[in-house]
C-alpha cells in the first residue's frame, strides 16, 4: 500500500471531496487507534483533526501560552452550575499532546460495575486485556523508572511507605524520558510517544489520509445510514474557516472527545439520540491539588511530570499521584496576592504538589450544542454527598506531606486556613461539612456523554461502540464510558477503541 498524505492548513487551495471505506473524526487516543488498526487492516481512512500538528520547535514552555495554542477556548473553558475548569486539547494527537502520560488500566472492580449495572456482558478486565497489552506494545507503556523520578515523586513515595499506604511508579507511554517535567507544554524530547508520533505515523504508513485544520460540522446521512462527514478549514488558533470539505465513507467514527462528539451529533440533526441520552449523564473525574513545603529545596521542576501514584482508596472513590505544572499555572491556585504571593512564589524551590482525583458518580452533568459556533454548553454540579470524598482525599494528601517531612500544607480549601502546620490542623476537614463551593477544583477526565448500554433505550452505541440507531456509525471516544474509570482514562480509551477498530474491519 502506498504512503498515506498529511495536509495542513498551507495546503489548501480549494473546496475538495475524500472517498473512503472510513472516515474518523478526531486524532486523539480512540481516533488514531481506529484509524491504525482499519489501515492496517488494508482499509482506506481518512482521519480528520480540527487542530494543527505541532512540532518541538512549536511547544511553548509558558504555560499560558502553550494552553492558549493547544486548547479549546484558549485553555479557558469552564463548566455552569459548580464552576470547574476543563481542557480539551485541539491538536494533532489530541489529549495525547499535552496529558502527563500516565496509563492505568480500569480497575477490575469497576469494568464488572459497568457490566452489571449497563447490561453489558463482555466488558469485564479479561475481556479487555488483550487490547490493554496490544496498545502497550504500540505505545511503549511502563513504569517510571526511579532515574527520573526527581525528588518531587520520590517524596510521594516516602510519605506513603511511612503510612504504610500503597505506591508505584505510574506507568507511561515514554520512551527515553529526561524528568523534564514539561508534558503539559508538550515533550520537546519527544520521549512521550502521543498520538503524533505513534499510531498516526503508523496510520500514515499504512496509507491514511490525514486532514488536519479540518472541523467536521456535520454527519450525513440517508435513512439509517450514515454516509460521510462535511465540514470547513479551519486556521490554527483562530478557527477562521475557509474551504468547504466532504468526506464520503462506508463507515463513520467519531472520536472528537465526549464534548465534541455529542455536540456533533446534536448540529447533525439530532442523530443516534432514539434514547434521548446523547449529551446527557456527563462524568468527571473532579480532582483537588495540594502543596506541601519542606524546610530544604526540592527543586519540583525536574523529575517526571507524574510519576508516582497510591490507588490505595480507589474503592473509597479517589486516586492520589504527584503533580507538575509551570509556576504561573500554579499561582493561579496559590492564595494571597501582592506581596504575599510573592513570598508563596518564593517557596516554590522547596514545595512539591499532590493531587487527586476522585469518581463522583453522583455529580452529573450535560453537554449541548449552542445556537452558533460549536464550543458546548457544559453544565455539571457537583453534588454535596460528593463532597466528603474530596474533602478525604484533601486530608490524605495533607497525611502524606506531613509523614514525608513537610514543614507546612497548603490545602486550598476555602474558610480553612491557607496554610497548616500539623496533622491535627487538618482534622478540620473531616469534622466540617463542606460545600461544593469550598474546594477548588479541575476536571480534564470528562465521560459518559454517548455512553454504552445494552438496552437501546438506554445507551447510545452497543458494547463494541455502534451506535444503536445507526449501524454504521460509531463512537470511540470516553463519550461511550457508561462511568467514570476511578483512574486516568487512556488507556482505557485505546483499550475500547482497538476492540471498535476490530469489530469495525470485520463489518466493512
Amino acid at each position: 500500500m502506498s504512503e498515506g498524505d498529511l495536509r495542513v492548513f498551507a495546503g489548501y487551495d480549494r473546496d475538495f471531496t475524500e472517498e473512503a471505506d472510513a472516515v474518523v473524526v478526531g486524532s486523539g487516543p480512540g481516533g488514531a487507534i481506529v484509524a491504525g488498526e482499519l489501515t492496517r487492516a488494508g482499509y482506506r481512512v481518512v482521519l480528520v483533526e480540527e487542530g494543527p500538528p505541532f512540532t518541538p520547535g512549536d511547544y511553548e514552555v509558558d504555560g499560558g501560552l502553550s494552553m492558549a495554542r493547544t486548547l479549546r477556548e484558549g485553555g479557558l473553558r469552564t463548566t455552569v452550575g459548580t464552576v470547574m475548569p476543563t481542557m480539551q486539547a485541539v491538536a494533532l494527537g489530541g489529549g495525547s499532546l499535552v496529558n502527563s502520560a500516565i496509563c492505568n488500566r480500569a480497575p477490575e472492580f469497576v469494568l464488572d460495575r459497568w457490566c452489571e449495572d449497563f447490561d453489558l456482558s463482555d466488558t469485564h478486565l479479561s475481556d479487555l486485556d488483550p487490547h490493554y497489552d496490544a496498545v502497550a506494545e504500540t505505545i511503549g507503556i511502563s513504569p517510571t523508572p526511579e532515574a527520573v523520578q526527581g525528588r518531587r515523586n520520590l517524596l510521594f513515595r516516602d510519605g506513603c511507605d511511612a503510612l504504610g499506604f500503597s505506591s508505584e511508579p505510574i506507568a507511561r507511554n515514554v520512551r527515553g524520558c529526561r524528568g523534564s517535567g514539561e508534558c503539559f507544554t508538550g515533550c520537546r524530547s519527544r520521549a512521550k510517544q502521543s498520538m503524533d508520533i505513534t499510531t498516526v505515523p503508523a496510520a500514515l504508513r499504512g496509507g491514511a489520509t490525514v486532514l488536519t485544520s479540518a472541523r467536521v460540522e456535520a454527519v450525513e446521512t440517508s435513512g439509517d445510514r450514515a454516509i460521510g462527514v462535511m465540514g470547513r478549514i479551519v486556521a490554527p488558533f483562530t478557527g477562521r474557516p475557509s474551504h468547504r470539505f466532504r468526506v464520503r465513507a462506508r463507515a463513520v467514527v467519531l472520536a472528537a472527545g465526549c464534548m465534541a462528539t455529542p455536540v456533533l451529533l446534536q448540529k447533525s440533526g439530532g442523530i443516534a439520540n432514539r434514547s434521548g441520552q446523547v449529551g446527557r449523564n456527563l462524568q468527571f473525574h473532579p480532582g483537588v491539588g495540594v502543596m506541601g513545603i519542606f524546610p530544604d529545596r526540592v527543586e519540583p521542576q525536574f523529575g517526571a511530570t507524574q510519576g508516582y501514584q497510591s490507588r490505595e482508596f480507589l474503592e473509597a472513590g479517589f486516586k492520589l499521584e504527584t503533580l507538575w505544572a509551570p509556576p504561573a499555572l500554579l499561582a493561579v491556585r496559590l492564595p494571597g496576592s501582592g506581596l504575599d504571593l510573592k513570598r508563596r512564589l518564593a517557596d516554590v524551590p522547596y514545595s512539591a504538589v499532590w493531587d487527586a482525583i476522585a469518581s463522583c458518580d453522583r455529580s452529573l452533568g450535560r453537554v449541548e450544542a449552542r445556537r452558533s459556533g460549536f464550543d458546548p454548553k457544559i453544565t455539571w454540579r457537583l453534588n454535596p454527598d460528593d463532597t466528603p470524598i474530596l474533602a478525604e482525599a484533601v486530608y490524605r494528601l495533607a497525611e502524606i506531606f506531613f509523614a514525608a517531612g513537610a514543614r507546612s500544607v497548603l490545602c486550598g480549601v476555602h474558610g480553612f486556613p491557607d496554610e497548616i502546620h500539623t496533622l491535627e490542623e487538618a482534622e478540620i476537614l473531616r469534622r466540617r461539612t463542606l460545600r461544593p463551593s469550598d474546594l477548588v477544583l479541575g476536571g480534564n477526565h470528562a465521560f459518559c456523554t454517548t455512553r454504552m448500554h445494552g438496552d437501546p433505550t438506554r445507551g447510545v452505541v452497543d458494547e463494541l461502540g455502534r451506535c444503536h440507531d445507526l449501524e454504521n456509525l460509531w463512537i470511540a471516544d470516553s463519550g461511550v464510558f457508561p462511568r467514570c474509570p476511578s483512574v486516568n482514562p487512556m488507556w482505557t480509551i485505546m483499550a475500547l477503541a482497538r476492540r471498535t477498530a476490530l469489530a469495525l474491519a470485520e463489518r466493512l
